[in-house]
């Protein structure tokens, strides 16, 4: 009977440091592939980068647009179709002849 129990132990012995080893490695190569920055999310970060960048050339166009307003607004040189969209915007003034559509 102790020559049994000597051999399983040699053998349990012998056999536990590469079972733990390549539970180790299976674990790290699952993770890898499946994982939440694995080869499988790499389409969620393709289709996440495509949305940001449509995002941010909506926010450059934007920023383009408001540049020129900006632009248009400089003191030294003012738009007069510019200066005088923001006073009547601001004072709701309108001329006599014209004829306002309420929008809402």
């Amino acid at each position: 009977m102790s020559r049994t129990q000597t051999t399983f132990r040699y053998v349990f012995r012998r056999a536990a440091f590469p079972a733990l080893a390549l539970g180790i490695m299976a674990f790290f190569g699952i993770y890898a592939v499946v994982g939440s920055n694995g080869a499988l999310a790499y389409g969620d970060y393709q289709r996440m980068l495509a949305r940001q960048q449509q995002h941010l050339a909506q926010l450059k166009q934007q920023q383009a647009v408001l540049a020129n307003r900006v632009q248009l607004l400089d003191p030294r040189k003012v738009d007069p179709d510019m200066a005088d969209e923001l006073t009547r915007k601001q004072l709701n003034v309108v001329n006599p002849n014209e004829v306002v559509i309420p929008l809402k």
